[in-house]
């Protein structure tokens, strides 16, 4: 297994969510954390509640306010990181948004928006971190993606292509640092039960009826609490996991993707109109 005591790991979009429940997991296991978000409210809080459940173990924990769609920021974020901390041994690339929408519905700045979140900020930070990275004795980069990284469903367009970019992207350089000292693990999430839905941009064309309606449908279908993804992918980068599938809504999707890979959603759309 890969020992994560003493090292240290750069977790984005860690104010909330998955990547707050990541930051828990790493610190329980004596990781130094950078934690890294454009709210610092809810950054500090995160900083706090490690900080009092673990003190006893010196955990060195830096906050940073970081928009991973800013390329300057990120840019001088790993200058930052390693005047704290000395090092990296983990990035995990967890910041994302959503929109929601049909490609006509959603309007193209929306579209520029969500990319330059959920794929650019991703692709920036490990540029800017992979050189840091290569330094350590034993590295990983964990890079979040989705059940909608593995499926397309209608009414997705946007965040579909960002998060099957992140898993192409992942994929690709896994296989080109085969043998080196940097791992690749991609992360496909399902349903779990974080702001993400709730604060996802929607096409202002929409009835107040209808946003309603799909506010309902995605508090019913996100139930696995963030704890316990953040657990999964935590034990799933010990070992060293090239792809981590969270839930078992996301498992029975690779499987009937893999089993249909053009037909699938006249399966798994069904239950979708439930």
């Amino acid at each position: 297994m890969l020992k994560l005591k003493g090292r240290t790991a750069v977790v984005t979009g860690a104010a909330g969510g998955i990547g707050h429940a990541i930051a828990v997991s790493l610190a329980h296991r004596g990781c130094h954390l950078a934690l890294a978000d454009i709210d610092d409210a809810a950054l500090a809080q995160t900083a706090a509640e490690i900080r009092g459940n673990r003190a006893q173990d010196d955990i060195r924990i830096s906050q940073h306010h970081l928009d991973v769609s800013d390329r300057a920021a990120v840019s001088a974020f790993p200058t930052q990181v390693m005047a704290e901390h000395g090092g990296v041994d983990v990035l995990v690339n967890n910041a994302g948004v959503a929109l929601g929408g049909t490609f006509l519905a959603v309007a193209e700045s929306d579209f520029d928006w969500l990319f330059g979140i959920n794929f650019w900020g991703v692709v920036q930070m490990t540029r800017a971190f992979l050189p840091l990275l290569q330094k350590s004795e034993e590295a990983r980069l964990v890079n979040i993606s989705s059940l909608f990284g593995l499926i397309a469903p209608p009414g997705q367009t946007a965040y579909c292509a960002s998060k099957f970019a992140v898993r192409g992207f992942s994929e690709a350089l896994r296989h080109e640092l085969a043998g080196t000292r940097v791992g690749v693990t991609v992360v496909h999430p399902g349903g779990v039960a974080t702001s993400i839905a709730k604060n996802a941009r929607l096409p202002s064309s929409l009835s107040e009826e209808e946003v309603a309606k799909r506010r309902k449908f995605f508090d019913s279908v996100l139930t696995m609490p963030p704890e316990i993804a953040g657990e999964i992918i935590v034990r799933g980068v010990e070992n060293r996991k090239p792809r981590i599938l969270v839930g078992r809504d996301a498992k029975y999707a690779a499987l009937v993707e893999r089993l249909m890979p053009v037909t699938y959603w006249n399966w798994l759309g069904r239950g979708a109109k439930q």
